[in-house]
Order: structure tokens, then sequence, then C-alpha cells
């Protein structure tokens, strides 16, 4: 076989491996929330969850808690078993436990299958990604923010869906419909061809990188998931509450309220798209750092705006907190080598997730001792402040985007290469 012809042979398998995982995350995001805007359809007198959305809603903490959890060993698992095994577990595992949601019959059951739910959708982030990246190859920018299109688009979905087969067929309906397609998808998935071999064939040397700035790029990345975790989790989980305080409360504006949180996070996903393609071709922290400084104001404006106001500041968020996940996902795929990638991204959206699982009761707590959500946003306001800061420290290195130029800067004695204005 020819070089040209085996270059093509990986180019066509990695088209078929990237829909798949396109996929996969906007089912990630999709499961994990489904109940913020099922527990308004379950609040109904008479239920067998109660009439009140806060204890309703931290049920799904231990959900959050194994998502989180379970990311940190998937890099050593996937050296064991392979990654695309352990794909075909989040297929399966994420689309029976929505299944088995949608047949609880009381609190203790909810909780017992959403926290399966957050068990199996834990390997996607970490082992998704980095397949992602390695099959992107060069310039993953565009790839990764298809990709985060695609969570995206998960995370658009659940409340829209949801909401709408709430009202066609009561709660239930709305774990089960999406669980019973994710397994589906699952099982196709196991007839595809490894790719692993493929993306071994097509990888390319990585440059040797200075290890204080790996090791800056690693802290600063490890600092922002903490921050970015929390945020982006209360963020989707309170836009639901938050349209039905602002637009209208009665079950009858149910679909409303989802189409409106449905219109915000579609511009969190415009955004990673337009972020995607200006990180092939300028420093990330050129991107991140403009990002970063709107999303306060953002917060603060959210917190404040009365009835439809709410609905353009709350894509504005939407747009500084999905467009920075896309940053930060590339900051890994620049700065770290493919041997040690997946391991680093279960480290990043391990921290970035514990995170995560404090939002449900950070969010039912602060809701339940004011009664509002203003509280809340202005909460994750002060964090961002984190981030803006964590942005400012970030490397701006041109060597990002001409890696070549790295084995110049890691030399005795090299002077950094500055980067010109764009």
């Amino acid at each position: 076989m020819t070089q040209g012809s085996m270059s093509h042979g990986n180019m066509t398998h990695d088209r078929r491996i990237i829909p798949f995982i396109n996929v996969a995350h906007s089912f990630t995001h999709y499961a994990l929330l489904v109940l913020p805007t099922a527990v308004l359809a379950m609040t109904e007198p008479g239920g067998a969850f109660g009439t009140e959305y806060g204890p309703i809603l931290a049920l799904a903490t231990g959900m959050f808690v194994l998502y989180g959890l379970f990311s940190l060993p998937q890099g050593w698992i996937a050296q064991r078993v392979g990654r695309p095994a352990l794909m075909a577990v989040f297929f399966v595992g994420t689309g029976l436990s929505m299944v088995a949601t949608g047949f609880a019959g009381s609190p203790w059951m909810l909780a017992l299958a959403l926290a399966a739910t957050g068990l199996f959708a834990s390997i996607y982030h970490p082992i998704g990604t980095a397949m992602l990246v390695d099959a992107a190859g060069d310039r993953p920018g565009r790839a990764i923010g298809i990709n985060g299109v695609c969570g995206n688009l998960g995370v658009a979905l659940a409340p829209v869906m949801t909401a709408f087969l709430a009202h066609q067929g009561g709660w239930r309906l709305a774990f089960l419909v999406p669980g019973a397609i994710c397994a589906v998808v699952g099982l196709a998935w196991m007839r595809m061809p490894s790719p692993e071999a493929s993306i071994r064939r097509a990888a390319r040397p990585f440059p040797e990188i200075p290890r204080h700035l790996v090791r800056r790029a690693v802290v600063v990345l490890l600092l922002i998931a903490v921050v970015s975790g929390l945020v982006f989790n209360a963020f989707t989980l309170l836009l639901p509450k938050l349209m039905q305080e602002r637009l209208g409360s009665t079950p009858d504006l149910l679909p409303l309220v989802g189409a409106a949180a449905f219109a915000a996070t579609l511009c969190g996903a415009l955004t990673q798209f337009t972020v995607g393609r200006m990180i092939d071709r300028h420093t990330l922290r050129r991107v991140f750092l403009p990002i970063s400084a709107f999303l306060v104001p953002g917060l603060v404006a959210v917190s404040f705006a009365p009835g439809w106001l709410v609905l353009p500041c709350a894509a504005l968020v939407s747009a500084g907190i999905f467009g920075q996940v896309t940053v930060n996902e590339t900051m890994t795929a620049r700065y770290i080598s493919p041997a040690l990638r997946a391991r680093m991204y279960s480290v990043r959206f391990f921290v970035g997730f514990v995170g995560a699982a404090a939002a449900p009761p950070v969010v039912a707590w602060f809701y339940e001792h004011t009664g509002s959500l203003a509280a809340v946003t202005l909460m994750m306001a002060g964090f961002g402040v984190n981030t803006l800061l964590c942005a400012l420290a970030f490397p701006n290195r041109r060597e990002e985007l001409a890696p070549e130029l790295w084995a110049a800067a890691a030399s005795p004695g090299a002077v950094p290469a500055p980067v010109a204005a764009e």
C-alpha cells in the first residue's frame, strides 16, 4: 500500500469516527440535563416525588459526583481495555441508565438511576476528547469547535425536547426516548472497526515544549477547571428555572420555557464553532482573554434582567461559558503530548467535575434560602473573576501555531519568540 493511499484510508476512517464522537458529546450533556426541565413536570400535586423544586433537583447530586469522580481513572482504564471499548460502554450504559430513570417510582430509585447515568457518562470527556484530538491532526481547533457545537446542541436540546416530551406523554417519556436512542447508537458504534491502529499510524511527532511553559499551562488549566465546572453546570441547571421565573410559571408555558432555554444555549453552540476556527489562527490567550472579560458583566446582567431581557443576557453568558470550553480543551491538545493526553484529560475533567458536582446542591440551597436565582448568578460572577485572571496568566506563544519553532525555544538560552500583533 502506498503512503498516499494509507493516508487517504486513515482520513476516511477518521471521518467515520468523528461523527460518533460528536454524537456522544451531545448525548453526554443531554443526559445530564433532562432532570432540570423534567422536574418542572414532576412537582405536580400527588406525584411520587413531592411538590418542591429544590429537593427533587438535589437528587441529581449523586449523578454529578460520579460523573466527576469516575472521569479520573478513565485514562488508566483505557490503557488496559482500549478507548473504543470504553466508548461502547458509554453509549449502552448511559442509554440504559436513562431508561431506568424513566421507570423510577421513588426518590431513591430516581437518585440511583441518575447516579448510574453519571457513572457511564463520565467516560466520554477524557476518552472521547482524546480520540477526537488524535483524529483531528495538527489543527484541532476546528474539530474541537464542531465537537463543542455538538455538546452544546445536547445542552440546548435537553430543555426543549424534555419540555416537549413531558408535555406530550409525561416526564418519564422524557428519559425513555433519548435513552433508547443512545443505546441504539452504541450498537452501531460496536459494529465499527477499531480506530486505534489508524490513529497511531497517522500521528506525528509531538514537539519538545519547555517544561516551565508546560507546568504553567497545566496549573492555569486546572485552576480554570475548578471554577468553570461549577459555573458551567450551575448555569445549565438553573437556566430552565430562570426562564420560567422571568417569563411565566403556568404549566401551559412549559414548552415556551424550554424554547427560551434552547435559544440561549444555541448562542453558546455558535460561539464554540467560531472560537474553534479562531484558535487555529491565533494564540490561545488572544482568544481566551476577551471571552473571559465579558463573562462577569454578563452574569451580573442576568441577575437583574426582567422579563424578556433575560434572554439576550443569558445568550451572552452562554457564549462566554461555552466558548471558553473550546479554548480549554485546545490548551491540552497544544501543550500535552498524545501519550499523556488521555490521562491529562482525565485529571482535568475530574477537577472540573468536582466543581460541577457542587452545582446542584449549591443551586438548590441558594434558591431555597433566597427564593430567587439572582444570588446564584451573582455568586457565579464572582467565580468568573478567577477565570479572567487565569486567562491573563496563560502563555502567549506563537509556537502554538508553528510547532516547529518549539525546538528553538526549548534550547538553553533561547529568547522567547514574540507574538506579532494580530
